[in-house]
């Protein structure tokens, strides 16, 4: 049972993010394989798919009792496969690292926690183990969100890419509209028109000060300081008249404490209060929360007791699904390979890494819940 192996087989399977571009293959192939494997080594497998095509699997192996259950959880979704250089489901092996889209972000952590789950259960447990390969990571992750409906475990571990290093935080996400209202007229009319691109103008100079501000802030232990940008802008109709409406999307980056919906309806307020003819509307759209486990629990501990090193603790700038398990109450970590190139022209993982991190694992596993 090697994780090499295994992941050479994921890769050749396409599972494109239909969300992230259109057409995409989705999960549908890479979820009846594993399905397939988990059922040939004995795990009983649920298939949840409430969006036609997107499925995630959920295989358990149930322990003897009175033992604590561990959730392993990994997305099936890649980016895409435009742009790639060479053939992105062609598993290459050189020089100790395996190329193609998936291997790094995050295939290599799917075969890790596939076979390290085999390989820990090969002896009766008391407590059960999970493996939740989900669907849609890349995007909404409505995957782990479907499973969390139906299964619940005493910890987690999350297997997204982190070069063998510890990871205990990471920052969360909010998208806004700000919507500037002006007031249509004549280009040759100024006195009966309101430019809204120009009072977005104050706006922008507002969100720039934020931004100063925040990196001049108190920092995070471990993530530093929140971060805000502007990311879309739009508005007018044409050349000769003033615009009615001007629309900028933001993105705010958060770490834990922070409240972005506030801090941005204040600086609206303020604006409106002292700017003439100012208005705005602030819209929230998707966000997710940041996350921080607690480094003495009883998940983490374990896992650090089957490294081989001192422990390097780190934090991530990017989401996970590890949010969402902390939300619903699973104490987790995030620990997975060492390679390079998540979502970029080149894709490869280390191959000691990836059965580094499967020893890690089933050790850990063996564990928590023997």
């Amino acid at each position: 049972m090697n994780p090499r192996d295994l992941l050479a087989d994921l890769i050749a399977i396409d599972s494109v993010n239909p969300d992230l571009v259109p057409g995409g293959r989705g999960e549908r192939e890479i979820a009846d394989f594993c399905a397939t494997w988990f059922r040939t080594n004995g795990f009983e497998v649920h298939r949840l798919e409430r969006r036609p095509g997107r499925p995630s699997i959920v295989a358990v192996r149930k322990g003897t009792g009175g033992g604590k259950s561990l959730m392993l959880n990994g997305h099936l979704d890649t980016v895409g496969l435009a742009g790639y250089d060479g053939d992105p489901l062609d598993p290459r092996t050189e020089d100790g690292r395996m190329y193609g889209r998936g291997t790094f972000d995050m295939k290599g952590g799917i075969a890790a926690i596939m076979v390290a789950a085999a390989r820990a259960t090969e002896r009766p447990l008391r407590g059960d183990v999970i493996v939740a390969c989900v669907a849609d990571e890349e995007h909404g992750s409505t995957g782990t969100a479907e499973v969390l409906e139906s299964f619940t475990a005493d910890a987690a571990i999350v297997t997204e890419p982190s070069h063998l290093e510890v990871t205990l935080a990471h920052r969360g996400f909010a998208w806004f509209d700000v919507e500037v209202h002006g007031k249509a007229a004549h280009g040759s009319r100024p006195e009966l028109g309101i430019d809204a691109i120009a009072k977005a103008g104050h706006f922008l100079v507002a969100l720039e000060q934020l931004q100063e501000d925040l990196a001049n802030g108190q920092k995070h232990h471990l993530l530093g300081t929140g971060t805000v940008h502007a990311s879309l802008i739009t508005g007018g109709e044409e050349a000769s008249t003033y615009p009615a409406t001007c629309r900028i999307t933001l993105e705010r980056r958060t770490v834990p404490g922070e409240s972005p919906e506030q801090e941005l309806q204040a600086i609206l307020d303020h604006l409106t209060e002292t700017v003439p003819d100012f208005s705005a509307t602030l819209t929230r759209g998707l966000a997710r929360d940041p996350f921080e486990a607690d480094p003495q629990a009883e998940i983490v501990q374990a896992l650090i007791a089957n490294l081989d090193a001192e422990p390097i603790i780190r934090a991530e700038p990017f989401w996970t699904d590890c949010a969402l398990l902390d939300q619903a109450g699973i104490p987790c970590l995030l620990f997975g390979v060492d390679g390079a190139g998540a979502h970029a022209a080149e894709e490869y993982v280390d191959l000691a890494s990836l059965d580094r991190l499967t020893d890690v694992l089933t050790g850990t596993i063996r564990a928590f819940c023997g």
